[in-house]
Protein backbone atom coordinates (compact mmCIF):
# COMPACT_ATOMS: atom_id res chain seq x y z
CA UNK A 1 0.00 0.00 0.00
CA UNK A 2 3.17 2.59 0.82
CA UNK A 3 6.07 1.78 -1.47
CA UNK A 4 8.08 4.58 0.21
CA UNK A 5 8.00 3.17 3.82
CA UNK A 6 7.82 -0.80 2.43
CA UNK A 7 11.57 0.56 1.02
CA UNK A 8 12.39 2.21 4.44
CA UNK A 9 11.52 -0.55 6.45
CA UNK A 10 12.80 -3.34 3.54
CA UNK A 11 16.09 -3.85 6.18
CA UNK A 12 17.18 -6.40 8.82
CA UNK A 13 17.15 -4.42 11.23
CA UNK A 14 14.61 -2.33 12.91
CA UNK A 15 14.61 1.39 11.43
CA UNK A 16 13.38 2.86 14.58
CA UNK A 17 14.29 0.10 17.36
CA UNK A 18 12.56 -2.81 18.84
CA UNK A 19 11.83 -1.06 22.12
CA UNK A 20 9.06 0.87 23.10
CA UNK A 21 9.04 4.82 22.65
CA UNK A 22 10.24 6.04 26.09
CA UNK A 23 6.98 8.66 26.41
CA UNK A 24 5.04 6.06 25.76
CA UNK A 25 6.77 3.57 28.15
CA UNK A 26 7.08 5.96 31.10
CA UNK A 27 3.16 5.95 31.23
CA UNK A 28 3.37 2.50 31.71
CA UNK A 29 0.94 2.50 34.95
CA UNK A 30 -1.18 4.30 33.33
CA UNK A 31 -1.49 2.34 30.07
CA UNK A 32 -2.13 -1.38 32.38
CA UNK A 33 -5.62 0.41 33.54
CA UNK A 34 -6.72 -0.10 29.74
CA UNK A 35 -7.44 -3.71 28.30
CA UNK A 36 -7.67 -2.98 24.04
CA UNK A 37 -5.18 -0.64 22.12
CA UNK A 38 -5.40 0.98 18.71
CA UNK A 39 -1.52 1.62 17.88
CA UNK A 40 -1.97 3.79 14.97
CA UNK A 41 0.87 4.00 12.25
CA UNK A 42 2.85 1.48 14.89
CA UNK A 43 5.32 0.21 11.73
CA UNK A 44 7.56 -2.51 12.91
CA UNK A 45 5.40 -2.87 15.98
CA UNK A 46 7.90 -1.75 18.98
CA UNK A 47 4.61 -0.06 20.33
CA UNK A 48 2.00 -2.48 19.77
CA UNK A 49 4.58 -5.61 21.02
CA UNK A 50 5.27 -3.21 24.27
CA UNK A 51 1.44 -2.93 24.43
CA UNK A 52 0.65 -6.43 24.10
CA UNK A 53 3.53 -7.03 27.01
CA UNK A 54 1.37 -5.28 29.23
CA UNK A 55 -1.30 -7.69 28.86
CA UNK A 56 -3.48 -5.29 26.39
CA UNK A 57 -5.24 -6.59 23.45
CA UNK A 58 -3.70 -4.82 20.60
CA UNK A 59 -4.69 -3.67 17.33
CA UNK A 60 -1.95 -2.19 15.40
CA UNK A 61 -2.07 -0.49 11.90
CA UNK A 62 0.11 1.00 9.43
CA UNK A 63 0.28 1.46 5.70
CA UNK A 64 3.30 -0.24 5.09
CA UNK A 65 2.81 -4.27 4.93
CA UNK A 66 6.78 -5.14 5.09
CA UNK A 67 6.25 -3.45 8.08
CA UNK A 68 3.42 -5.20 9.94
CA UNK A 69 5.02 -8.58 8.54
CA UNK A 70 7.89 -7.41 10.74
CA UNK A 71 5.42 -6.26 13.77
CA UNK A 72 4.43 -9.68 13.86
CA UNK A 73 7.89 -10.98 13.72
CA UNK A 74 8.74 -9.18 17.05
CA UNK A 75 5.71 -10.14 18.49
CA UNK A 76 6.33 -13.79 17.88
CA UNK A 77 10.01 -13.35 19.37
CA UNK A 78 8.55 -11.95 22.49
CA UNK A 79 5.79 -14.38 22.87
CA UNK A 80 3.11 -11.70 22.53
CA UNK A 81 0.25 -11.69 19.78
CA UNK A 82 -1.12 -8.64 18.08
CA UNK A 83 -3.70 -8.06 15.59
CA UNK A 84 -2.27 -6.07 12.59
CA UNK A 85 -3.79 -4.08 9.75
CA UNK A 86 -3.12 -3.16 6.24
CA UNK A 87 -4.59 0.52 6.52
CA UNK A 88 -4.42 3.61 4.44
CA UNK A 89 -5.33 6.62 7.26
CA UNK A 90 -6.95 8.78 4.20
CA UNK A 91 -9.17 6.19 3.42
CA UNK A 92 -9.55 4.24 6.82
CA UNK A 93 -13.21 3.44 8.23
CA UNK A 94 -12.52 4.73 12.14
CA UNK A 95 -14.69 2.00 14.84
CA UNK A 96 -17.06 3.92 16.51
CA UNK A 97 -16.21 3.77 20.78
CA UNK A 98 -13.64 0.31 20.01
CA UNK A 99 -10.63 0.90 21.99
CA UNK A 100 -9.99 2.58 25.60
CA UNK A 101 -6.57 3.33 24.69
CA UNK A 102 -5.18 4.94 21.41
CA UNK A 103 -1.64 5.58 20.94
CA UNK A 104 -0.68 7.20 18.25
CA UNK A 105 4.06 7.78 18.38
CA UNK A 106 5.25 10.16 15.94
CA UNK A 107 2.54 10.09 13.16
CA UNK A 108 3.80 13.34 11.79
CA UNK A 109 3.56 12.19 8.11
CA UNK A 110 -0.15 14.08 8.38
CA UNK A 111 -0.02 17.72 7.12
CA UNK A 112 -2.84 19.96 8.07
CA UNK A 113 -5.71 18.86 6.00
CA UNK A 114 -5.42 15.58 6.93
CA UNK A 115 -4.27 16.06 10.70
CA UNK A 116 -7.68 17.24 11.12
CA UNK A 117 -9.78 13.84 10.04
CA UNK A 118 -7.14 11.82 11.68
CA UNK A 119 -7.71 13.44 15.14
CA UNK A 120 -10.95 13.41 14.46
CA UNK A 121 -10.49 9.58 13.93
CA UNK A 122 -8.65 9.03 16.82
CA UNK A 123 -11.39 10.40 19.03
CA UNK A 124 -14.15 8.24 17.13
CA UNK A 125 -12.34 5.29 17.95
CA UNK A 126 -12.27 6.03 21.24
CA UNK A 127 -14.38 4.74 24.06
CA UNK A 128 -16.21 6.76 26.39
CA UNK A 129 -13.76 7.40 29.47
CA UNK A 130 -10.62 6.18 27.34
CA UNK A 131 -7.52 7.52 27.02
CA UNK A 132 -5.23 9.02 23.84
CA UNK A 133 -1.62 8.96 24.55
CA UNK A 134 0.15 11.36 21.49
CA UNK A 135 3.91 12.05 21.24
CA UNK A 136 5.51 14.32 18.67
CA UNK A 137 7.54 16.74 17.38
CA UNK A 138 7.35 20.78 17.76
CA UNK A 139 9.07 23.39 15.15
CA UNK A 140 12.33 23.38 17.10
CA UNK A 141 12.83 20.19 15.79
CA UNK A 142 13.62 21.17 12.59
CA UNK A 143 17.00 23.06 14.30
CA UNK A 144 17.74 19.79 15.38
CA UNK A 145 17.69 17.59 12.43
CA UNK A 146 17.16 14.33 14.29
CA UNK A 147 14.60 12.82 13.06
CA UNK A 148 10.96 13.67 11.79
CA UNK A 149 9.71 15.01 9.04
CA UNK A 150 11.25 18.71 7.48
CA UNK A 151 7.88 20.00 7.21
CA UNK A 152 7.24 22.90 9.88
CA UNK A 153 3.23 22.53 9.06
CA UNK A 154 3.44 18.57 10.62
CA UNK A 155 4.85 19.62 14.07
CA UNK A 156 3.01 19.84 16.74
CA UNK A 157 2.79 23.16 19.21
CA UNK A 158 0.66 22.92 22.94
CA UNK A 159 -2.17 25.44 21.46
CA UNK A 160 -2.01 23.57 18.17
CA UNK A 161 -3.32 20.33 19.81
CA UNK A 162 -5.39 21.98 22.15
CA UNK A 163 -7.75 23.18 19.25
CA UNK A 164 -7.22 20.50 17.45
CA UNK A 165 -8.21 17.78 19.83
CA UNK A 166 -11.73 19.43 20.70
CA UNK A 167 -13.62 16.55 21.79
CA UNK A 168 -10.89 15.26 24.35
CA UNK A 169 -9.73 16.42 28.39
CA UNK A 170 -6.36 17.36 27.88
CA UNK A 171 -4.94 15.84 31.12
CA UNK A 172 -1.36 16.37 30.35
CA UNK A 173 0.32 18.32 27.67
CA UNK A 174 4.39 19.08 28.21
CA UNK A 175 6.58 20.23 26.24
CA UNK A 176 10.66 19.04 26.46
CA UNK A 177 14.16 19.02 24.66
CA UNK A 178 15.30 15.14 25.32
CA UNK A 179 17.60 12.86 23.79
CA UNK A 180 15.89 10.11 22.18
CA UNK A 181 17.87 7.05 20.67
CA UNK A 182 15.00 4.95 18.67
CA UNK A 183 16.70 2.71 15.80
CA UNK A 184 18.97 4.90 13.27
CA UNK A 185 15.46 6.63 12.47
CA UNK A 186 15.25 8.59 15.69
CA UNK A 187 18.49 9.70 17.14
CA UNK A 188 19.95 12.20 19.09
CA UNK A 189 18.83 15.17 21.34
CA UNK A 190 14.84 16.26 20.05
CA UNK A 191 12.29 18.58 20.31
CA UNK A 192 9.46 16.94 21.72
CA UNK A 193 5.59 17.08 23.12
CA UNK A 194 3.83 14.93 25.13
CA UNK A 195 -0.35 14.99 25.19
CA UNK A 196 -2.32 12.75 27.25
CA UNK A 197 -6.35 13.38 27.22
CA UNK A 198 -9.06 11.12 27.77
CA UNK A 199 -12.86 11.25 26.23
CA UNK A 200 -15.43 12.06 28.28
CA UNK A 201 -17.87 9.59 29.89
Amino acid sequence: MSTEWDRRYDRPDYLFGETPNAFLAGEVERVRLHRRALAIADGEGRNGVWLAEQGLDVVSIDASAVALQKARRLAAHRGVTISTELVDLERFDWPEAEFDLVVAIFIQFAGPAFRRPLFAGMTRALAPGGTLLLHGYRPEQLGYGTGGPPFLENLYTEPMLRSELPGLEILSLTSHDSVIEEGTGHSGLSALIDLVARKPD
